[in-house]
C-alpha cells in the first residue's frame, strides 16, 4: 500500500516515522489524529524482531520438543509482519526471514517424526542438530540439510520467494518504465515456486537455494536496473529446469 510514513501529531506536534514504529498512534500522547509530512510511498513492511533467545536458554538441558510450539508461533508471527518494501525501498530476502520460514516448517516435521516414533527425543540426531543451528540464527548449507527435513526447507523457501516476488511485482507495476524482461523472469520464477509447492517441497535443497538466489538477482535487477543481475537470474532459472 502507499502511505505517508512521516507523521505529525495534530494534538501535541510530535513527529515520528510509521515506517520505523508501525504505529498510527502518537508515541508521545497516544492520539490517533495526525497528518502526513511527505509524499505517499509504497510500504509493505512492519517492524518485527525474531527473538528466540529466551526460548533457547538452557536448551542443552531440556528436550527441544518443550519449546517447539512457541518457536513455531514466534517464527510465524515474524513472517506475517514482514514485507519487502520499506518506504518505497526494496528490502532483501534476508537470512532472518528464511530462517524463520524454515523453522516454522521444520519444527512441525520434527514433531511429527517424534510422534511417529521415528526419532528419539533424548538423543542427538541430524534433525535436532539442524534445528539447533537454525535456532542459533545460522542457515545451514544445502548439503547439510537432513533428508528428512529437505521438504520443509523446499516448501519454506518456495513460500518465502513467492511473498518476495509479489512485492517485486508491486514495485514493477509502479515503475514509469517497467522492464518486460524482468516481468517475464518473475513469471518464470512463479512457475518454479508453484512446481515446488505442488511437490510439497520435495526437491533437492540445492534446488531450493537456487530459487532463492534467482529471487535475489531479480530484486537487484529491478532495484538497480542491472542487466547482469537479470542475466544471472535467468541462468539460475534455466538450471532449475
Amino acid at each position: 500500500m502507499e502511505i505517508r510514513g512521516e507523521r505529525e501529531c495534530t494534538e501535541c506536534g510530535t513527529r515520528w516515522s510509521y515506517y520505523e514504529t508501525g504505529e498510527v498512534a502518537c508515541p508521545e500522547c497516544g492520539s490517533l489524529r495526525s497528518v502526513g509530512r511527505e509524499e505517499r510511498k509504497l510500504h509493505t513492511d512492519s517492524p518485527a524482531e525474531l527473538d528466540l533467545a529466551p526460548l533457547i536458554e538452557g536448551i542443552d538441558e531440556r528436550p527441544l520438543a518443550e519449546v517447539a510450539s512457541e518457536v513455531t508461533e514466534r517464527c510465524r508471527r515474524y513472517v506475517r509482519k514482514r514485507g519487502f518494501i520499506d518506504g518505497g525501498t526494496l528490502r532483501d530476502l534476508d537470512d532472518t526471514y528464511l530462517i524463520a520460514s524454515e523453522l516454522a516448517a521444520a519444527i512441525g516435521a520434527y514433531e511429527r517424526s517424534l510422534s511417529s516414533g521415528a526419532l528419539d527425543p533424548g538423543t542427538d540426531n541430524a534433525e535436532q542438530l539442524h534445528l539447533l543451528a537454525l535456532l542459533g540464527r545460522e542457515r545451514p548449507s544445502p548439503s547439510a540439510v537432513p533428508d528428512s527435513l529437505a521438504s520443509a526447507r523446499g516448501l519454506a523457501y518456495a513460500k518465502a520467494v513467492s511473498t518476495y516476488r509479489e512485492d517485486l511485482l508491486t514495485l514493477l507495476d509502479t515503475n514509469d518504465d517497467p522492464d518486460p524482461a524482468v516481468r517475464r523472469a518473475l513469471g518464470r520464477l512463479d512457475d518454479h515456486v508453484r512446481r515446488i509447492e505442488a511437490l510439497d517441497g520435495t526437491v533437492e535443497p540445492r534446488t531450493a537455494e537456487r530459487l532463492v538466489e534467482a529471487a535475489h538477482d531479480l530484486g537487484f535487477a529491478l532495484e538497480e536496473d542491472d542487466e547482469v543481475a537479470l542475466a544471472r537470474a535467468e541462468d539460475r532459472l534455466d538450471r532449475l529446469g
